[in-house]
């Protein structure tokens, strides 16, 4: 069944052989100007061409007038932790006093506490909550989301987070998933931090990887938690075991996580908010995306990453929401809100970071392109409520989409 969308206003194509570093100068490069139709057969994009051409030949198409709307690609969410339970309110009165991140953990607040909730919830509750999250997103416009494990602590729970996320991934109607093993996010209460690399090593990883779920291995590397050379050896391990790797670096301190991300060239390092510029320029060198994870520092009450300083030397980045328990927010809108009006970065420079440039480092289940639009990609597509393009990181709080159009399904908000 094709369906045929006309009279579409500025189209915000991002489409690009290869992600987008620097300034965009010249953004007639990424947007079609108004007037366009786009052509969907089953979830693929068939055709762009002007809307009374296409009018003309497919006649039989179900029609959809945008009236002018301004469309862009469905955003990707290249780093979430999806699944989890528990409630971690509380600390916040705690990071009011004073306390760090790290002395709010070593008084059982942090990773740890959100470990039991979620080792004690069914899969019928975790499913339901990863699912209500998954709406969440698809209603900001996300079609696309990283889902990492690590709430779970042990051999079995990380198996059973990872499995939980494998079936809900297959629920239609939602947006499709790139799954990460993330048993390396923190020591388990119930064990040292050396005891439990050992676990993860001889018992966990080899069950993970004959699980078959995880396509991508993640360590939190961050001096407090793994340190530069346990992590070295887990991710080593990941790899001969067939997994892509992906890091947690230089969060709260600049703890040489770069490096480590350079040399083994992993496909991802994320936060990177205080790796120095050797270190960012080496990642760059080595073909590593940067992905900044803003809503972080913005719930912590931090500075920013330098969003500038990586445009200005074409450095490769991107942007996720990092929802958590720390960070409850799936809206990559208002992630944008953050770049476009605190930090001053264009807003088709901020959609880069969650389209193209994210989706370069999580692949789409169909292997079909994803993150632009173009013909023969997959049909992921938000349309605004707006005729402009800028206006789909302006409504923080809000949606700015009247529909989303996920694998070749129209979806109204």
């Amino acid at each position: 069944m094709r369906m045929l969308l006309v009279n579409a206003g500025p189209i915000a194509h991002m489409a690009s052989s290869v992600p987008i570093r620097g300034h965009i100068t010249d953004e007639s490069e990424y947007i079609h100007k108004a007037g366009l139709g786009i052509l969907v057969n089953d979830y693929i994009i068939e055709r762009i061409d002007q809307t009374e051409a296409l009018l003309a030949e497919f006649s039989d198409a179900e029609i959809v007038d945008l009236e002018g709307r301004a469309v862009i690609p469905g955003l990707v969410d290249s780093h979430t932790h999806l699944l989890w339970a528990g409630d971690r309110s509380r600390e916040i009165t705690w990071k009011q006093s004073g306390l760090s991140y790290k002395e709010i953990a070593d008084r059982g607040g942090g990773i740890s506490a959100t470990v039991m909730p979620t080792r004690e919830s069914s899969n019928e509750a975790l499913a339901k909550l990863g699912l209500n999250r998954m709406a969440k997103s698809l209603r900001n416009g996300t079609t696309h989301l990283e889902v990492k494990s690590g709430y779970g602590l042990d051999t079995q729970s990380e198996l059973r987070l990872l499995s939980v996320a494998e079936s809900i991934a297959k629920v239609e109607g939602m947006p499709s998933l790139d799954l990460t093993w993330l048993g390396a996010h923190a020591a388990p209460p119930e064990l040292s931090l050396d005891a439990y690399v050992e676990v993860l090593l001889s018992e966990q990883l080899p069950k993970i990887t004959e699980q078959g779920y995880a396509r991508s291995a993640d360590v939190f590397c961050e001096p407090g938690w793994f340190s530069v050379e346990q992590s070295e050896e887990i991710l080593k391990q990941s790899r001969k075991n067939g997994l892509d790797l992906r890091m947690h670096i230089d969060e709260f301190t600049d703890g040489g996580g770069g490096d480590l991300a350079s040399e083994l060239k992993v496909q991802t390092a994320d936060h990177a908010h205080y790796s120095n510029d050797n270190a960012r320029h080496a990642m760059n060198d080595s073909g590593v995306n940067t992905a900044f994870l803003p809503g972080t520092p913005y719930t912590m009450g931090d500075k920013f990453p330098p969003f500038d300083y990586c445009l200005e030397n074409e450095i490769l980045w991107s942007i996720a929401s990092d929802f958590n328990p720390n960070c409850q927010t799936l809206s990559l809108p208002f992630i944008g809100s953050i770049l476009v009006q605190r930090n001053d970065i264009s807003p088709i420079s901020a959609l880069a970071a969650c389209t193209v440039n994210s989706a370069a480092t999580t692949p789409h289940p169909s292997g079909l392109a994803h993150g632009s639009i173009v013909e023969g990609s997959i049909a992921n597509l938000n349309v605004l409520d707006s005729p402009w393009v800028e206006s789909w990181c302006l409504k923080p709080g809000h949606s700015p989409f009247k529909a989303t159009i996920l694998e070749g399904q129209m979806i109204y908000h």
